[in-house]
């Protein structure tokens, strides 16, 4: 499978699955949501995709993969993601 049918997939869930996930932090009184510079689509397809590689850590697979074959699928997905791995070492 593609990285573009994983990401239409993945899309396709993501349409019909938000207005649920939506009224559920609703009801938890979670409203905070800021908007990403990667849609949440393009996150759990790097995340799948990382999944069905044959790399055994995220930061091999980023800097392997991402870094060099995917930067026209996801142009921002560098900075997005170097933030959130220097937040999640903290």
């Amino acid at each position: 499978m593609s990285v573009l049918e994983l990401f239409c997939d993945v899309d396709d869930f993501w349409l019909d699955f938000e207005p649920q996930w939506k009224a559920s932090r609703l009801a938890a009184g979670k409203q905070r949501e800021r908007m990403g510079q990667l849609s949440p689509s393009e996150v759990m397809t790097i995340l799948i995709h990382f999944h069905q590689s044959h790399y055994r850590t995220f930061k091999a697979y980023y800097t392997e993969h991402v870094q060099v074959h995917l930067t026209k699928e996801f142009p921002h997905a560098g900075r997005v993601i170097r933030a959130l791995w220097h937040s999640s070492r903290r």
